[in-house]
């Protein structure tokens, strides 16, 4: 069992990084997302959130703009993604990389086994700690909100360590998020699956822009300068960012700036 770092760990409390600049050349670039607290706000839960008016539109524009480079990176699986921005369907990462689609036309890859169904039972009666514990069950990972209990916090966090503690055959991480515990297989996470899919077309050969912000988005962090890129945090500021959003909403203010200023130099 691992167990995953909280992203305090990484986090500054620096307030002149810098705020993103426009990107100059959408063709030169790949643009990869978050979606829960990066371009959506966080609701009560999963399948409360709400995508604004305008935002498919805006992500349309930026995959024409970049040739169709434009991937969603969630712990969200590819299903889930797909009917929250229907009919729009994208390149994505799901599940912290157990799921991948390299276009929004190609077949989906499954990328490591799903999680036990005993060691899923078994996370599942710790919402017997009190009601308003959402479980749920993501195939290859299985996450406990608490959301709407944010006190029980400390609480599932121990009984998860317990339980993948006593299920030691099973190599599992746990990712403590916002107001969220996720187990998930050890051998994945969003960072090795965004640095295959910088080697597909039409990927290759640019220069990622990604932005996310939570723990599962660290590994990303990481690999992004190895890959000639740029990465930007929402919410915390992060050690070694190259840049900072306040909230979802400047976010997605900022992505619809790119696409009118790029739509506007093609004509």
């Amino acid at each position: 069992m691992q167990r995953g770092l909280d992203i305090s760990d990484y986090a500054m409390n620096a307030v002149d990084i810098a705020v993103p600049p426009l990107l100059t050349d959408l063709r030169k670039c790949a643009i990869l997302l978050d979606i829960d607290g990066t371009i959506l706000d966080i609701a009560p839960s999963p399948p409360q959130v709400w995508v604004p008016t305008g935002l498919r539109q805006t992500l349309t524009h930026l995959v024409e703009m970049t040739g169709g480079a434009v991937a969603l990176v969630s712990g969200r699986s590819i299903n889930d993604i797909d009917l929250i921005f229907s009919p729009l369907q994208l390149a994505v990462i799901g599940v912290h990389g157990a799921e991948m689609r390299t276009s929004g036309d190609a077949d989906v890859q499954m990328r490591t086994a799903p999680l036990s169904k005993s060691l899923k039972r078994k996370l599942a009666t710790i919402a017997e700690l009190g009601p308003g514990i959402l479980v749920e069950d993501k195939v290859y990972s299985l996450a406990l909100h608490y959301r709407l209990v944010p006190d029980k916090g400390p609480a599932v966090l121990a009984a998860v360590d317990k339980v993948c503690s006593e299920a030691a055959q099973e190599a599992v991480e746990i990712l403590p998020g916002k107001l969220v515990v996720e187990v998930k297989p050890a051998a994945i996470n969003k960072g090795n699956a965004v640095s295959e899919l910088m080697r597909h077309k039409p990927f290759a050969g640019r220069r990622p822009i990604f932005i996310g912000d939570d723990i599962t988005d660290l590994p990303v962090f990481g690999i992004i300068p190895k890959l000639g890129g740029q990465a930007y945090s929402v919410g915390r500021i992060i050690a070694d960012v190259d840049g900072h959003f306040e909230t979802p909403e400047t976010v997605r203010s900022w992505l619809a700036r790119i696409a009118a200023e790029s739509l506007g130099a093609a004509e």
